[in-house]
């Protein structure tokens, strides 16, 4: 995916572009970004989109607690750690008490908003069960806190159920715009468009809603990414999760391909242009550090605060349970407690010149215009 350097007359007017309001870039110069590879020309790029970061969001990182209740998953996904065919997995599913448990820390400790995420489950068992870890959030918090559930697709009365138990947000990733990479990554009963339908039956029912895709999937074109950003348009999203793909051992994708350092240097690479191009052609939706830019880099996700990144999804999940949950190779964290991950944290976003919102739920600004 290597592309033309820009000329600086060239690049500059793009920048300038972007950063003069949402939408302003054509397929071409959104490929042209893309391909920037020149270090003093990816300096502006993360300049420009930063520039815009600060006039949305501050120099501020809303934080998202992240609790991985189960990596039990109907799904068989090409990619995925905890793809139902991955038998080398111990499966697990936490109950309402133990969830609750993870997000009433989080609450105590100033986490203005948490994440729930799990392996895609339907089922009239899973739904009551989410049902009642939001009712119970509720209970500690009095609605304060926000909530933001992971959990696939679902049929529009379960999304429903959700939202009017105190759910707040949805992240559903596409992985890819792309009906053809799309089915090179799923199986054949894996379909596409209900993918797409779930996502307006999030908006129709007023969730701030999130997607994301995977950066330098095996086969993928500059021109795939490119149309990635405009349909993060196209569908008026909230919050973005752009994580660069990390193959994991135990997948078809995955099995035969090999990181190296050159390998982890590009795919971190890709997943930074991607959070300032997104940041310059969206300007005020949340953007989030994916923890897999850690993965890549010790300070990856530091480096995406810098490109235009404003949230960040620290793991509060109980360490008895975080190496089960790996849906790539390589994830950061798995033995580092809750307590030592937020002091840790809260050094890191400091030393990167950014204040944490304590104790706000960090609603998308994008959210709060429409």
């Amino acid at each position: 995916m290597v592309g033309r350097p820009a000329s600086r007359t060239d690049l500059d007017g793009i920048l300038e572009r972007g950063m003069a309001g949402p939408g302003r870039l054509s397929r071409p110069e959104i490929v042209r970004l893309l391909s920037l590879e020149d270090p003093g020309d990816l300096r502006r790029l993360r300049q420009a989109a930063y520039s815009v970061k600060l006039r949305h969001a501050g120099r501020n990182v809303s934080l998202r607690g992240l609790i991985e209740m189960g990596n039990v998953c109907a799904k068989n996904c090409f990619y995925c750690g905890i793809r139902r065919g991955n038998a080398k997995v111990e499966r697990y599913e936490l109950d309402a008490e133990a969830v609750a448990g993870m997000a009433k820390w989080a609450y105590d400790q100033k986490y203005g908003s948490v994440v729930i995420q799990s392996g895609e489950i339907e089922s009239a068992e899973h739904t009551g069960l989410v049902c009642r870890i939001l009712g119970r959030l509720a209970d500690f918090s009095g609605g304060e806190l926000g909530v933001t559930l992971s959990l696939g697709e679902q049929e529009e009365e379960v999304f429903r159920l959700w939202r009017e138990a105190g759910a707040h947000r949805y992240l559903l990733r596409i992985e890819t715009s792309s009906p053809e990479l799309y089915r090179r990554l799923h199986p054949a009963d894996h379909d596409f468009e209900r993918r797409l339908l779930c996502l307006r039956r999030l908006r129709a029912l007023g969730y701030q809603v999130g997607t994301g895709v995977m950066c330098g999937l095996p086969g993928q074109t500059l021109e795939q990414l490119a149309d990635d950003v405009l349909f993060f348009r196209r569908l008026d999203a909230d919050m973005l999760g752009l994580g660069p793909y990390i193959p994991h051992p135990d997948t078809p994708l995955g099995a035969s391909l090999e990181i190296g350092d050159s390998y982890r240097a590009r795919q971190l690479d890709l997943g930074l242009k991607m959070i300032s191009v997104c940041r310059l052609y969206l300007h005020d939706v949340n953007i989030a550090a994916a923890t897999a830019l850690q993965a890549l880099a010790d300070n990856g996700r530091e480096l995406g605060l810098g490109a235009g990144a404003n949230v960040i999804m620290p793991n509060v999940t109980d360490l008895a349970h975080r190496k089960k949950y790996q849906l790539y190779a390589g994830k950061p964290c798995l033995e580092e407690s809750s307590d030592r991950c937020r002091g840790c944290l809260a050094l890191r976003v400091a030393g990167a010149g950014e204040t944490i919102l304590w104790g706000e739920r960090g609603d998308s600004p994008h959210y709060r215009r429409r």
